[in-house]
């Protein structure tokens, strides 16, 4: 069984019958990027399409003198998400984008977070009909990899991450939201966040409900019991950077053994529970070692309870699609299925 929000690095497969109805980038369709970025001593030798994510496309251009970057890709093919109903005021909705993608990048870099430093942005169709940005190609080693052939080995990054993540967690703003609204003031934001993940939660229980039998029947007491997490929650409105989806396969380790974070463009101001629910999940008996701040048990386990559902309603949705690993999404959607009957 996979481990829950489990996700390859930067891109996803193509090697499944489904894919192939999409159109993808070929090398022929960035030559004048590489020519005008990188002049006439270097050229194109490959572009590799890079496996994993599902909402933006992830590509290593190889160059003649063995140098790469990576390209991001937002376009409509690239992204297997259809669109989903929302609740007011969800920070964690339509969490991609050049934007995003630029202005989360600025706030890491800031706050002393390292990330792949960025080359050149392009929201103008100057090279693609879409937005593309190029980026600092940090390797293919991921912690989550790392974890898992030299737990030792992965001490030194995994520290590193946990600095990280206090510098993010210690920057306090008085309002949730994406720093794309609060950078364009408009962050006035009057529900209590814990009232957004209550909701949040149980719109993804009304939508399972109609895919799942078993959550048919359990409908009502999954709901009262979100309802008492929700009610043991004392109010607090103070927030802190967060990543939003965080695993250790969102976070490469770079040559110099420093923890490199990706896919940040969901990057909000929300409470730290939120962020430590799923590195609980994801990084398991690792997680110790980032060193966390302090946390409310009782927001932490609403937060921790919400993310279970949101673990059955997306990848439900998403195997609907062609996404080209459906079976993997269906087992990740059980999994969370038995942790979410389980409290019952």
């Amino acid at each position: 069984m996979p481990e829950a929000g489990r996700a390859h690095p930067h891109g996803y497969g193509t090697n499944e019958p489904d894919a192939a109805r999409r159109s993808f980038l070929r090398a022929e369709d960035v030559r004048d990027l590489v020519a005008d970025q990188f002049g006439s001593t270097r050229s194109l030798t490959a572009l590799d399409r890079l496996t994993g994510g599902s909402k933006k496309g992830v590509y290593r251009i190889r160059l003649d003198d063995r140098t790469t970057v990576v390209l991001y890709v937002w376009a409509a093919a690239e992204n297997f998400w259809p669109v989903s109903p929302t609740v007011p005021d969800d920070p964690f909705t339509d969490a991609s984008g050049a934007d995003l993608f630029a202005i989360s990048h600025a706030a890491l870099t800031a706050t002393g977070v390292r990330v792949p430093r960025l080359l050149m942005l392009d929201r103008d169709g100057r090279y693609l009909p879409s937005d593309i940005a190029l980026v600092e190609d940090v390797g293919d080693l991921t912690l989550e990899a790392l974890l898992a052939r030299d737990p030792v080995g992965a001490a030194t990054p995994l520290s590193a991450l946990g600095d990280s993540l206090r510098r993010m967690h210690t920057t306090l703003g008085s309002h949730y939201g994406k720093l794309a609204t609060s950078t364009h003031g408009k962050a006035s934001r009057t529900r209590p966040a814990e009232d957004v993940v209550a909701d949040r939660a149980l719109g993804h229980l009304d939508a399972v409900a109609t895919r799942d039998a078993r959550l048919a029947d359990a409908h009502d007491r999954v709901a009262t019991h979100v309802r008492q997490l929700r009610g043991a929650v004392t109010a607090r409105r103070v927030y802190g950077l967060v990543h939003g989806e965080l695993g250790p396969d969102h976070v490469f380790v770079t040559r110099d053994n420093e923890p490199a974070l990706i896919d940040f463009e969901g990057l909000t101001y929300f409470d730290v529970e939120w962020e430590h629910a799923w590195l609980q999940m994801r990084f398991g008996d690792a997680y110790p070692a980032l060193r966390p701040v302090d946390l409310d048990p009782r927001r932490l386990e609403l937060y921790r309870y919400a993310q279970v559902l949101s673990l059955i309603e997306g990848p439900l949705r998403i195997a609907a699609t062609d996404f080209p690993n459906r079976q993997w999404m269906l087992d990740l959607a059980e999994w969370n299925i038995a942790k979410a009957l389980a409290p019952l």
